[in-house]
């Protein structure tokens, strides 16, 4: 008994040592920046970038958003956009201009640990996301209809609110080349050069979060391939609670299945960070009957700034708009992903037209 003791507490200190050194060393590595991603805003005007205001999250925390108050008498509805991954809500600018410039009242965020919402790159508990979008919904009292934007890392995170017990706060969910899961057949290794993420680190904190031992969850686990000047105001790292809660649940499958309001999505078919052509049968795998759209000529970060992109993401909410929940949400395997064109009457000129706030007939 005495030499089973000793085992026991000899394999006990080795598991113990090596969930310290996971913990201690298995965090993210350094990445070179990654142009793709780093140098599209630089051609963006933010000379009518709304000012920020902010509303009052249930902690007592003031956290920040943008409004695009809608163009016109009456708003059309309601849309409010979330951010990708170490960004802001400064980050969707021209999209929630189209949105404005559409009919709808439009909003973008600074989700919690990003931009002027608390510490960057920490949040309190995983769930505090979601918390934090029921406050906001409470706060504004959107025009409805009402539809929940999210891109990239956004995205994954509106797939899980649109899957999670609040989901009926809003009537929509569009998501834009979402991040599913490092499991999902849309994944690149390190999302492309984009990202490198400390496995080891993550699998500890994981464990110990199991029992109930939360003490390690502000460490960092990701890190962006930012330059460094851009380092300086987004978002370079992620701790593990922000890392949990800005994506979908660990069961992403499940979470798919979850859904029961109108739900769209829409890749850009040159996207460098995950694969697009594997959107389609990610949703289908999982039993949903979700509309996928293509966008040809359209990479990760233009997703969020051409014009037929724009054109495309208002096009996908009119849509949903007019929709029951449920009724494109059905269990089939007949749906197929298909590629979005601009409709003839609909010229790019028009589409700037449109995202710059002018008729396309203005000058």
């Amino acid at each position: 008994m005495k030499r089973v003791l000793v085992t026991v507490l000899i394999i006990v200190a080795v598991l113990m040592a090596a969930f310290g050194l996971a913990i201690a060393f298995g965090g993210p590595g350094e990445l070179p920046a990654m142009p793709s991603v780093n140098n599209p805003f630089k051609n963006v005007d933010f000379s009518d970038l709304p000012a920020v205001s902010y509303f009052r999250a249930r902690d007592g925390r003031d956290l920040a958003y943008r409004a695009y108050p809608a163009a016109g008498v009456a708003s059309k509805g309601s849309v409010v956009l979330v951010h990708g991954s170490s960004a802001s809500s400064s980050s969707m600018h021209l999209m929630v201009k189209g949105f404005a410039a559409a009919g709808y009242a439009a909003y973008a965020l600074d989700i919690r640990g990003h931009g002027e919402s608390g510490t960057k790159g920490q949040i309190a508990y995983i769930g505090q996301l979601e918390d934090d979008m029921e406050d906001f919904v409470h706060s504004m009292k959107l025009a409805q209809p009402s539809t929940l934007v999210g891109f990239s890392s956004g995205g994954g995170f509106v797939l899980r609110f649109a899957g999670s017990a609040k989901q009926k706060l809003f009537s929509n969910y569009l998501l834009l080349t979402p991040f599913i899961s490092q499991g999902a057949a849309t994944s690149r290794p390190d999302s492309g050069g984009w990202a490198s993420v400390g496995v080891p680190r993550i699998i500890a904190i994981s464990f110990l979060n199991g029992f109930g031992v939360h003490g390690f969850n502000d460490l960092p686990v990701i890190r962006f391939a930012l330059t460094k000047e851009n380092a300086k105001f987004l978002t370079p790292e992620y701790s593990f609670a922000l890392a949990q809660n800005f994506r979908p649940e660990r069961d992403y499958q499940a979470n798919i299945r979850a859904v029961r309001q109108p739900l769209r999505v829409l890749v850009g078919q040159n996207d460098e960070v995950f694969y697009a052509d594997k959107f389609a049968s990610v949703f289908k795998t999982a039993g949903k009957d979700v509309p996928v759209t293509l966008l040809p000529g359209i990479d990760h970060i233009s997703l969020t700034l051409d014009p037929a992109a724009l054109q495309a993401a208002i096009s996908a909410v009119e849509s949903m708009d007019h929709e029951s929940p449920n009724q494109a949400m059905e269990r089939t395997a007949t749906r197929r992903m298909f590629t979005f064109q601009i409709p003839k009457p609909f010229s790019r000129r028009a589409a700037s037209a449109l995202v710059s706030g002018r008729s396309s007939s203005s000058r």
